[in-house]
């Protein structure tokens, strides 16, 4: 699956699948996605322990890689399929959204998104959800743009 679409750059960004040699360059995203959500800091060998798992026969896990024209990975979009109970049916979950800052307002956000669609469509999954820090009116104002809705919830984790 690689889809193009036309960012303010002039040239189409691409919008890719992960491949196991993508790792180190995803788990550096990531470590800096954590970094910008002022989360705790997550374990250096993330790509060792994430490559298994997204990449296992069968695995129900996705990562869309955000590529600049000139092919530098700057963004990335992970989901799973989830299972709404109230509709008895299965939909996209996108975990995590991330662009790095200098790649920020030049389309690749959007042609992620639209990769995200296309993987849910591709699944046969009806629709996307996904989560954003309340702080984070950039975001906000992006899903608003592209005609996303939000609900009020809170997310609870519980370590057991």
């Amino acid at each position: 699956m690689e889809h193009d679409h036309a960012p303010a750059l002039g040239r189409s960004p691409r919008i890719r699948p992960a491949r196991p040699e993508d790792l180190p360059r995803l788990a550096e995203l990531i470590h800096a996605h954590v970094a910008y959500e002022k989360a705790a800091p997550r374990p250096a060998d993330l790509a060792g322990r994430l490559g298994p798992r997204l990449f296992a026969e069968g695995a129900r896990l996705w990562v869309l890689l955000a590529e600049t024209p000139d092919g530098t990975v700057e963004g990335y979009a992970a989901c799973s399929e989830e299972f709404a109970f109230w509709d008895a049916s299965p939909y996209l979950h996108m975990d995590c959204l991330y662009l790095a800052e200098e790649a920020r307002g030049h389309g690749l956000g959007a042609a992620l998104m639209a990769g995200v669609a296309a993987l849910a469509r591709e699944r046969g999954l009806g629709h996307v959800e996904w989560q954003t820090p309340d702080w984070n009116e950039g975001a906000i104002r992006f899903y608003g743009r592209l005609g996303a809705g939000s609900r009020p919830k809170r997310r609870y984790a519980w370590p057991v």
